[in-house]
Protein backbone atom coordinates (compact mmCIF):
# COMPACT_ATOMS: atom_id res chain seq x y z
CA UNK A 1 0.00 0.00 0.00
CA UNK A 2 1.02 3.58 -0.65
CA UNK A 3 1.22 5.05 2.82
CA UNK A 4 -1.29 7.88 3.18
CA UNK A 5 -0.99 10.59 5.81
CA UNK A 6 -4.45 9.56 7.02
CA UNK A 7 -4.01 5.82 6.38
CA UNK A 8 -3.73 4.56 9.95
CA UNK A 9 -7.37 3.53 10.28
CA UNK A 10 -7.64 1.99 6.78
CA UNK A 11 -6.98 -1.68 6.00
CA UNK A 12 -7.29 -1.56 2.20
CA UNK A 13 -5.52 0.41 -0.47
CA UNK A 14 -7.37 3.27 -2.16
CA UNK A 15 -8.79 2.25 -5.51
CA UNK A 16 -6.77 3.64 -8.40
CA UNK A 17 -9.82 5.36 -9.89
CA UNK A 18 -10.49 7.08 -6.56
CA UNK A 19 -6.89 8.27 -6.38
CA UNK A 20 -7.17 9.75 -9.85
CA UNK A 21 -10.60 11.25 -9.14
CA UNK A 22 -9.65 12.92 -5.86
CA UNK A 23 -6.13 14.10 -6.70
CA UNK A 24 -5.69 17.86 -7.06
CA UNK A 25 -1.93 18.28 -7.28
CA UNK A 26 -2.13 18.65 -11.07
CA UNK A 27 -3.83 22.02 -10.59
CA UNK A 28 -3.17 23.15 -7.00
CA UNK A 29 0.59 22.96 -7.49
CA UNK A 30 0.50 26.67 -8.30
CA UNK A 31 -0.10 27.21 -4.58
CA UNK A 32 3.34 25.78 -3.82
CA UNK A 33 5.24 29.02 -3.10
CA UNK A 34 2.43 30.23 -0.85
CA UNK A 35 2.25 26.86 0.91
CA UNK A 36 5.96 27.09 1.62
CA UNK A 37 5.70 30.67 2.90
CA UNK A 38 2.85 29.67 5.20
CA UNK A 39 4.70 26.58 6.41
CA UNK A 40 7.84 28.57 7.22
CA UNK A 41 5.86 31.11 9.23
CA UNK A 42 3.98 28.30 11.02
CA UNK A 43 7.24 26.49 11.79
CA UNK A 44 8.87 29.61 13.21
CA UNK A 45 5.84 30.17 15.40
CA UNK A 46 5.95 26.56 16.70
CA UNK A 47 9.56 27.07 17.77
CA UNK A 48 8.81 30.49 19.27
CA UNK A 49 6.08 28.90 21.37
CA UNK A 50 8.37 26.01 22.39
CA UNK A 51 6.07 23.49 20.71
CA UNK A 52 9.03 22.23 18.66
CA UNK A 53 12.71 22.92 19.24
CA UNK A 54 14.59 25.72 17.53
CA UNK A 55 16.98 23.18 16.02
CA UNK A 56 14.11 21.21 14.50
CA UNK A 57 12.56 24.42 13.20
CA UNK A 58 15.82 25.46 11.51
CA UNK A 59 16.10 22.05 9.87
CA UNK A 60 12.49 22.20 8.65
CA UNK A 61 12.90 25.72 7.26
CA UNK A 62 16.07 24.75 5.40
CA UNK A 63 14.24 21.75 3.95
CA UNK A 64 11.27 23.87 2.89
CA UNK A 65 13.52 26.39 1.18
CA UNK A 66 15.30 23.59 -0.67
CA UNK A 67 11.92 22.26 -1.81
CA UNK A 68 11.00 25.75 -2.97
CA UNK A 69 14.11 25.79 -5.15
CA UNK A 70 13.22 22.37 -6.57
CA UNK A 71 9.75 23.61 -7.50
CA UNK A 72 11.12 26.80 -9.04
CA UNK A 73 13.69 24.81 -11.05
CA UNK A 74 11.16 22.24 -12.24
CA UNK A 75 12.86 19.28 -10.52
CA UNK A 76 10.29 18.64 -7.78
CA UNK A 77 8.83 15.08 -8.01
CA UNK A 78 5.06 15.74 -7.96
CA UNK A 79 3.25 12.51 -7.06
CA UNK A 80 -0.53 12.19 -7.60
CA UNK A 81 -0.85 9.49 -4.96
CA UNK A 82 -0.10 12.15 -2.34
CA UNK A 83 -3.27 13.92 -3.50
CA UNK A 84 -2.46 17.62 -3.20
CA UNK A 85 0.35 20.12 -3.06
CA UNK A 86 0.34 20.18 0.74
CA UNK A 87 0.97 16.46 1.16
CA UNK A 88 3.46 16.43 -1.72
CA UNK A 89 5.54 19.09 0.01
CA UNK A 90 5.25 17.43 3.41
CA UNK A 91 6.25 14.01 2.06
CA UNK A 92 9.18 15.50 0.18
CA UNK A 93 10.25 17.31 3.35
CA UNK A 94 10.29 14.03 5.27
CA UNK A 95 12.27 12.39 2.47
CA UNK A 96 14.85 15.17 2.65
CA UNK A 97 15.25 15.72 6.41
CA UNK A 98 13.79 12.60 8.00
CA UNK A 99 11.04 12.15 10.55
CA UNK A 100 11.53 15.63 12.00
CA UNK A 101 9.69 16.85 8.93
CA UNK A 102 6.55 15.27 10.35
CA UNK A 103 6.57 17.85 13.14
CA UNK A 104 5.67 20.64 10.73
CA UNK A 105 1.99 19.68 10.69
CA UNK A 106 1.66 20.10 14.45
CA UNK A 107 -1.28 22.38 15.38
CA UNK A 108 -2.66 22.69 11.86
CA UNK A 109 -4.87 20.81 9.42
CA UNK A 110 -4.99 20.73 5.67
CA UNK A 111 -8.31 22.54 6.09
CA UNK A 112 -6.80 25.72 7.52
CA UNK A 113 -3.66 25.23 5.48
CA UNK A 114 -5.47 25.38 2.14
CA UNK A 115 -7.55 28.33 3.35
CA UNK A 116 -4.27 30.12 4.12
CA UNK A 117 -2.71 29.24 0.77
CA UNK A 118 -5.68 30.44 -1.30
CA UNK A 119 -5.75 33.71 0.62
CA UNK A 120 -2.03 34.26 0.07
CA UNK A 121 -2.39 33.37 -3.60
CA UNK A 122 -5.42 35.59 -4.15
CA UNK A 123 -3.88 38.52 -2.29
CA UNK A 124 -0.93 38.35 -4.66
CA UNK A 125 -3.11 38.06 -7.76
CA UNK A 126 -5.34 40.96 -6.72
CA UNK A 127 -2.28 43.19 -6.74
CA UNK A 128 -1.30 41.86 -10.16
CA UNK A 129 -4.78 42.50 -11.58
CA UNK A 130 -4.84 45.96 -10.02
CA UNK A 131 -1.57 46.83 -11.76
CA UNK A 132 -2.94 45.56 -15.08
CA UNK A 133 -6.05 47.70 -14.64
CA UNK A 134 -3.89 50.71 -13.90
CA UNK A 135 -1.87 50.06 -17.08
CA UNK A 136 -5.08 49.84 -19.09
CA UNK A 137 -6.42 53.06 -17.62
CA UNK A 138 -3.16 54.84 -18.42
CA UNK A 139 -3.39 53.59 -22.01
CA UNK A 140 -6.95 54.91 -22.20
CA UNK A 141 -5.97 58.29 -20.78
CA UNK A 142 -3.06 58.64 -23.16
CA UNK A 143 -5.16 57.64 -26.17
CA UNK A 144 -7.81 60.15 -25.06
CA UNK A 145 -5.19 62.87 -24.68
CA UNK A 146 -3.82 62.15 -28.17
CA UNK A 147 -7.33 62.38 -29.68
CA UNK A 148 -8.75 65.02 -27.35
CA UNK A 149 -10.16 67.21 -30.15
CA UNK A 150 -11.94 64.40 -32.03
CA UNK A 151 -15.75 64.49 -32.07
CA UNK A 152 -17.73 61.28 -32.53
CA UNK A 153 -21.41 60.36 -32.51
CA UNK A 154 -22.77 59.25 -29.18
CA UNK A 155 -25.40 56.52 -29.35
CA UNK A 156 -28.43 55.36 -27.44
CA UNK A 157 -30.24 52.24 -28.64
CA UNK A 158 -27.33 52.10 -31.15
CA UNK A 159 -28.93 55.08 -32.89
CA UNK A 160 -27.09 58.39 -33.31
CA UNK A 161 -28.06 60.51 -30.33
CA UNK A 162 -25.74 63.46 -29.66
CA UNK A 163 -22.14 64.39 -30.55
CA UNK A 164 -19.54 63.69 -27.87
CA UNK A 165 -15.75 63.94 -27.66
CA UNK A 166 -14.01 60.64 -28.38
CA UNK A 167 -11.89 61.35 -25.29
CA UNK A 168 -15.07 61.60 -23.19
CA UNK A 169 -16.13 58.18 -24.48
CA UNK A 170 -12.78 56.65 -23.51
CA UNK A 171 -12.90 58.29 -20.10
CA UNK A 172 -16.27 56.63 -19.48
CA UNK A 173 -14.42 53.31 -19.46
CA UNK A 174 -11.74 54.79 -17.22
CA UNK A 175 -14.46 55.53 -14.66
CA UNK A 176 -15.69 51.93 -14.90
CA UNK A 177 -12.21 50.48 -14.44
CA UNK A 178 -11.57 52.88 -11.53
CA UNK A 179 -14.61 51.41 -9.77
CA UNK A 180 -13.31 47.94 -10.58
CA UNK A 181 -10.08 48.81 -8.78
CA UNK A 182 -12.08 50.06 -5.81
CA UNK A 183 -13.95 46.74 -5.68
CA UNK A 184 -10.70 44.79 -5.80
CA UNK A 185 -9.26 46.91 -3.00
CA UNK A 186 -12.33 46.33 -0.89
CA UNK A 187 -12.25 42.60 -1.62
CA UNK A 188 -8.58 42.48 -0.63
CA UNK A 189 -9.42 43.71 2.88
CA UNK A 190 -11.50 40.59 3.47
CA UNK A 191 -9.00 38.30 1.77
CA UNK A 192 -6.25 39.64 4.01
CA UNK A 193 -7.33 37.79 7.16
CA UNK A 194 -5.22 34.92 8.42
CA UNK A 195 -7.05 31.57 8.94
CA UNK A 196 -4.17 29.36 10.09
CA UNK A 197 -4.79 28.08 13.60
CA UNK A 198 -8.39 27.14 12.86
CA UNK A 199 -7.37 23.50 12.53
CA UNK A 200 -9.82 21.09 10.97
CA UNK A 201 -12.77 23.07 12.34
CA UNK A 202 -12.30 23.79 16.06
CA UNK A 203 -8.87 25.32 16.43
CA UNK A 204 -6.09 23.61 18.34
CA UNK A 205 -5.22 22.78 21.94
CA UNK A 206 -1.63 23.92 21.43
CA UNK A 207 -0.81 27.42 22.65
CA UNK A 208 -0.03 28.89 19.26
CA UNK A 209 0.46 32.56 18.44
CA UNK A 210 -1.81 33.32 15.49
CA UNK A 211 -0.99 37.02 15.46
CA UNK A 212 2.71 36.27 15.09
CA UNK A 213 1.98 34.17 12.00
CA UNK A 214 -0.34 36.85 10.64
CA UNK A 215 2.34 39.52 11.05
CA UNK A 216 5.01 37.28 9.51
CA UNK A 217 2.82 36.73 6.44
CA UNK A 218 1.66 40.34 6.11
CA UNK A 219 -1.96 39.77 7.12
CA UNK A 220 -3.92 42.62 8.65
CA UNK A 221 -5.99 40.46 10.99
CA UNK A 222 -6.79 36.89 12.01
CA UNK A 223 -10.10 35.15 11.41
CA UNK A 224 -12.42 35.08 14.44
CA UNK A 225 -14.29 31.78 14.05
CA UNK A 226 -12.53 28.52 13.29
CA UNK A 227 -15.53 26.89 11.60
CA UNK A 228 -16.12 29.87 9.34
CA UNK A 229 -12.43 30.15 8.48
CA UNK A 230 -12.11 26.62 7.07
CA UNK A 231 -15.52 26.22 5.47
CA UNK A 232 -16.40 29.44 3.66
CA UNK A 233 -15.03 30.69 0.38
CA UNK A 234 -16.95 33.93 0.13
CA UNK A 235 -13.70 35.83 -0.38
CA UNK A 236 -13.14 33.80 -3.55
CA UNK A 237 -16.71 34.40 -4.68
CA UNK A 238 -16.29 38.11 -4.04
CA UNK A 239 -13.18 38.16 -6.20
CA UNK A 240 -14.94 36.21 -8.97
CA UNK A 241 -17.79 38.73 -8.84
CA UNK A 242 -15.30 41.59 -9.16
CA UNK A 243 -13.54 39.73 -11.98
CA UNK A 244 -16.88 39.24 -13.74
CA UNK A 245 -17.55 42.97 -13.60
CA UNK A 246 -14.12 43.75 -15.03
CA UNK A 247 -14.70 41.28 -17.85
CA UNK A 248 -18.15 42.77 -18.46
CA UNK A 249 -16.62 46.22 -18.86
CA UNK A 250 -13.96 44.84 -21.18
CA UNK A 251 -16.61 43.00 -23.17
CA UNK A 252 -18.70 46.14 -23.67
CA UNK A 253 -15.65 47.97 -24.96
CA UNK A 254 -14.82 45.01 -27.19
CA UNK A 255 -18.32 45.06 -28.65
CA UNK A 256 -17.86 48.72 -29.55
CA UNK A 257 -14.47 48.07 -31.14
CA UNK A 258 -15.97 45.27 -33.20
CA UNK A 259 -18.68 47.63 -34.41
CA UNK A 260 -16.31 50.53 -34.96
CA UNK A 261 -13.94 48.43 -37.10
CA UNK A 262 -16.74 47.22 -39.38
CA UNK A 263 -17.09 48.90 -42.77
CA UNK A 264 -20.38 50.75 -42.03
CA UNK A 265 -18.64 52.51 -39.11
CA UNK A 266 -14.91 52.58 -39.99
CA UNK A 267 -14.22 54.69 -36.89
CA UNK A 268 -11.02 52.88 -35.88
CA UNK A 269 -8.55 50.32 -37.13
CA UNK A 270 -6.97 47.69 -34.90
CA UNK A 271 -3.27 47.06 -35.54
CA UNK A 272 -2.32 44.05 -37.63
CA UNK A 273 -0.60 42.44 -34.63
CA UNK A 274 -3.97 42.11 -32.89
CA UNK A 275 -6.06 40.82 -35.81
CA UNK A 276 -6.23 37.66 -37.89
CA UNK A 277 -7.29 36.87 -41.44
CA UNK A 278 -9.58 34.44 -43.19
CA UNK A 279 -8.51 31.09 -44.60
CA UNK A 280 -10.68 31.65 -47.69
CA UNK A 281 -11.32 35.41 -48.01
CA UNK A 282 -7.98 37.17 -48.54
CA UNK A 283 -9.34 40.66 -47.93
CA UNK A 284 -10.51 39.98 -44.37
CA UNK A 285 -9.02 41.55 -41.25
CA UNK A 286 -10.92 40.09 -38.33
CA UNK A 287 -11.08 41.61 -34.82
CA UNK A 288 -10.42 38.27 -33.15
CA UNK A 289 -8.90 39.70 -29.96
CA UNK A 290 -11.97 41.70 -28.90
CA UNK A 291 -14.21 38.82 -30.03
CA UNK A 292 -12.30 36.36 -27.84
CA UNK A 293 -12.37 38.68 -24.83
CA UNK A 294 -16.11 39.06 -25.36
CA UNK A 295 -16.42 35.28 -25.45
CA UNK A 296 -14.19 34.66 -22.43
CA UNK A 297 -16.39 36.96 -20.35
CA UNK A 298 -19.00 34.20 -20.19
CA UNK A 299 -16.30 31.82 -19.03
CA UNK A 300 -15.55 33.97 -15.98
CA UNK A 301 -19.28 34.37 -15.30
CA UNK A 302 -19.51 30.58 -15.34
CA UNK A 303 -16.77 30.24 -12.73
CA UNK A 304 -18.65 32.63 -10.44
CA UNK A 305 -21.84 30.60 -10.79
CA UNK A 306 -19.97 27.33 -10.33
CA UNK A 307 -18.50 28.37 -6.99
CA UNK A 308 -21.76 29.89 -5.79
CA UNK A 309 -23.44 26.58 -6.60
CA UNK A 310 -20.73 24.58 -4.83
CA UNK A 311 -21.14 26.57 -1.64
CA UNK A 312 -24.91 26.87 -1.54
CA UNK A 313 -25.65 23.45 -0.04
CA UNK A 314 -22.64 22.79 2.19
CA UNK A 315 -23.17 22.25 5.93
CA UNK A 316 -20.48 23.44 8.31
CA UNK A 317 -17.62 22.85 8.42
CA UNK A 318 -15.19 21.56 5.76
CA UNK A 319 -16.44 19.32 2.95
CA UNK A 320 -14.42 17.86 0.10
CA UNK A 321 -16.66 19.74 -2.35
CA UNK A 322 -14.46 22.73 -1.53
CA UNK A 323 -11.69 21.19 -3.62
CA UNK A 324 -13.77 22.52 -6.52
CA UNK A 325 -12.92 26.11 -5.58
CA UNK A 326 -9.45 26.19 -7.12
CA UNK A 327 -9.87 25.40 -10.80
CA UNK A 328 -12.55 28.09 -11.27
CA UNK A 329 -10.40 30.57 -9.35
CA UNK A 330 -7.20 29.77 -11.22
CA UNK A 331 -8.81 29.85 -14.64
CA UNK A 332 -10.66 33.09 -13.88
CA UNK A 333 -7.40 34.72 -12.76
CA UNK A 334 -5.59 33.53 -15.89
CA UNK A 335 -8.43 34.62 -18.17
CA UNK A 336 -8.70 38.04 -16.54
CA UNK A 337 -4.97 38.75 -16.61
CA UNK A 338 -4.64 37.58 -20.20
CA UNK A 339 -7.61 39.67 -21.32
CA UNK A 340 -6.34 42.83 -19.62
CA UNK A 341 -2.84 42.38 -21.01
CA UNK A 342 -3.86 41.82 -24.62
CA UNK A 343 -6.55 44.53 -24.53
CA UNK A 344 -4.06 47.14 -23.32
CA UNK A 345 -1.63 46.23 -26.10
CA UNK A 346 -4.40 46.37 -28.69
CA UNK A 347 -5.57 49.76 -27.45
CA UNK A 348 -2.11 51.28 -27.68
CA UNK A 349 -1.92 50.41 -31.39
CA UNK A 350 -5.43 51.60 -32.23
CA UNK A 351 -5.74 54.00 -35.17
CA UNK A 352 -8.53 56.57 -34.84
CA UNK A 353 -10.21 57.77 -38.04
CA UNK A 354 -11.18 61.23 -36.83
CA UNK A 355 -12.65 62.50 -40.10
CA UNK A 356 -15.02 59.56 -40.38
CA UNK A 357 -16.11 59.91 -36.76
CA UNK A 358 -16.82 63.60 -37.15
CA UNK A 359 -18.64 63.13 -40.44
CA UNK A 360 -21.01 60.63 -38.84
CA UNK A 361 -21.38 62.83 -35.74
CA UNK A 362 -22.92 65.48 -37.97
CA UNK A 363 -25.55 63.07 -39.28
CA UNK A 364 -28.69 61.62 -37.77
CA UNK A 365 -29.92 64.96 -36.44
CA UNK A 366 -27.46 64.63 -33.56
CA UNK A 367 -27.96 68.27 -32.54
CA UNK A 368 -31.77 68.11 -32.44
CA UNK A 369 -31.71 68.31 -28.64
CA UNK A 370 -29.65 71.50 -28.89
CA UNK A 371 -32.27 72.91 -31.25
CA UNK A 372 -35.02 72.06 -28.73
CA UNK A 373 -33.01 73.74 -25.94
CA UNK A 374 -32.59 76.77 -28.20
CA UNK A 375 -36.38 77.04 -28.50
CA UNK A 376 -36.73 76.75 -24.72
CA UNK A 377 -34.41 79.74 -24.36
CA UNK A 378 -36.73 81.56 -26.75
CA UNK A 379 -39.51 81.05 -24.24
CA UNK A 380 -41.19 77.81 -25.34
CA UNK A 381 -42.02 75.15 -22.74
CA UNK A 382 -39.77 72.16 -23.28
CA UNK A 383 -42.59 69.85 -24.37
CA UNK A 384 -43.66 72.38 -27.02
CA UNK A 385 -40.04 72.82 -28.09
CA UNK A 386 -39.72 69.04 -28.35
CA UNK A 387 -42.79 68.93 -30.57
CA UNK A 388 -41.55 71.69 -32.87
CA UNK A 389 -38.13 70.05 -33.16
CA UNK A 390 -39.75 66.73 -34.01
CA UNK A 391 -41.69 68.45 -36.79
CA UNK A 392 -38.49 69.97 -38.18
CA UNK A 393 -36.78 66.58 -38.12
CA UNK A 394 -39.73 65.00 -39.93
CA UNK A 395 -39.52 67.76 -42.54
CA UNK A 396 -35.82 67.00 -43.03
CA UNK A 397 -36.42 63.27 -43.33
CA UNK A 398 -39.17 63.75 -45.91
CA UNK A 399 -37.03 66.15 -47.94
CA UNK A 400 -33.80 64.14 -47.57
CA UNK A 401 -31.90 66.89 -45.74
CA UNK A 402 -29.98 67.50 -42.51
CA UNK A 403 -30.63 70.26 -39.99
CA UNK A 404 -27.81 72.59 -41.15
CA UNK A 405 -29.28 72.66 -44.71
CA UNK A 406 -32.67 74.04 -43.59
CA UNK A 407 -33.01 77.68 -44.66
CA UNK A 408 -33.85 80.36 -42.07
CA UNK A 409 -37.24 81.06 -43.64
CA UNK A 410 -38.03 77.35 -43.46
CA UNK A 411 -37.05 77.29 -39.79
CA UNK A 412 -39.22 80.32 -39.13
CA UNK A 413 -42.15 78.53 -40.70
CA UNK A 414 -42.04 76.26 -37.64
CA UNK A 415 -41.55 79.12 -35.18
CA UNK A 416 -41.13 82.82 -35.91
CA UNK A 417 -38.59 83.51 -33.15
CA UNK A 418 -35.88 81.40 -34.77
CA UNK A 419 -32.94 83.62 -35.82
CA UNK A 420 -29.61 83.27 -37.63
CA UNK A 421 -27.94 82.18 -34.41
CA UNK A 422 -29.68 78.82 -34.71
CA UNK A 423 -26.90 77.64 -37.06
CA UNK A 424 -24.34 78.04 -34.30
CA UNK A 425 -26.48 75.99 -31.95
CA UNK A 426 -26.81 73.03 -34.32
CA UNK A 427 -23.07 72.79 -35.02
CA UNK A 428 -21.71 69.54 -33.42
CA UNK A 429 -18.67 71.22 -31.86
CA UNK A 430 -20.80 73.96 -30.34
CA UNK A 431 -23.12 71.25 -29.06
CA UNK A 432 -20.24 69.53 -27.30
CA UNK A 433 -18.89 72.79 -25.86
CA UNK A 434 -22.30 73.85 -24.55
CA UNK A 435 -22.38 71.06 -21.96
CA UNK A 436 -20.03 72.79 -19.56
CA UNK A 437 -21.01 71.11 -16.31
CA UNK A 438 -19.18 68.62 -14.09
CA UNK A 439 -19.16 65.34 -15.97
CA UNK A 440 -20.18 67.07 -19.21
CA UNK A 441 -18.63 67.05 -22.67
CA UNK A 442 -17.20 70.57 -22.84
CA UNK A 443 -13.51 70.37 -23.88
CA UNK A 444 -12.38 72.15 -20.72
CA UNK A 445 -14.22 69.60 -18.58
CA UNK A 446 -12.81 66.67 -20.52
CA UNK A 447 -9.26 68.01 -20.33
CA UNK A 448 -9.62 68.63 -16.61
CA UNK A 449 -10.79 65.07 -16.00
CA UNK A 450 -7.96 63.76 -18.16
CA UNK A 451 -5.44 65.62 -16.01
CA UNK A 452 -7.06 64.39 -12.79
CA UNK A 453 -7.11 60.81 -13.99
CA UNK A 454 -3.53 60.89 -15.22
CA UNK A 455 -2.30 62.39 -11.94
CA UNK A 456 -4.10 59.71 -9.93
CA UNK A 457 -2.59 56.96 -12.06
CA UNK A 458 0.99 58.23 -12.16
CA UNK A 459 1.47 59.35 -8.57
CA UNK A 460 3.75 57.07 -6.47
CA UNK A 461 1.89 53.88 -5.63
CA UNK A 462 0.85 53.25 -2.09
CA UNK A 463 2.26 50.17 -0.39
CA UNK A 464 0.74 47.07 -1.92
CA UNK A 465 -1.32 44.59 0.05
CA UNK A 466 1.21 41.80 -0.51
CA UNK A 467 3.81 42.16 2.20
CA UNK A 468 6.84 39.98 1.66
CA UNK A 469 6.67 37.10 4.15
CA UNK A 470 9.43 37.37 6.70
CA UNK A 471 10.40 33.72 6.42
CA UNK A 472 11.46 33.70 2.77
Amino acid sequence: MTKKPWGGRFAKETDASVEAFTASVHFDRRLAPFDIDGSIAHCRMLARQNIISAADADKIVRGLRAIGREIANGTFPFRPEYEDIHMNIERRLIEKIGTVGGKLHTARSRNDQVALDTRLYLRHEIDTVDNLLRDLMLALVRKARDEVDVIMPGFTHLQIAQPVPFAHHLLAYCEMFARDRERLSDCARRVNRMPLGSGALSGTSFEIDRRYVAEALGFQAVTQNSMDAVSDRDYLIEFLAAASLIMMHLSRFCEELILWTSEPFSFVEIGDAYCTGSSIMPQKKNPDVPELIRGKTGRVYGHLMALLTTLKGLPLAYNRDLQEDKEPLFDAVDTLKGSLTVFTGMLQGLTVRAEQMEAVAAKGFSTATDFADYLVRKGLPFRRAHEVTGAVVRFCIESGRDLPTVRLDEFQGFHPDIDEDVYEVIDPRRSVSARNIPGGTAPSRVRRRLREMERSLTRPSREKRTAKPKGR
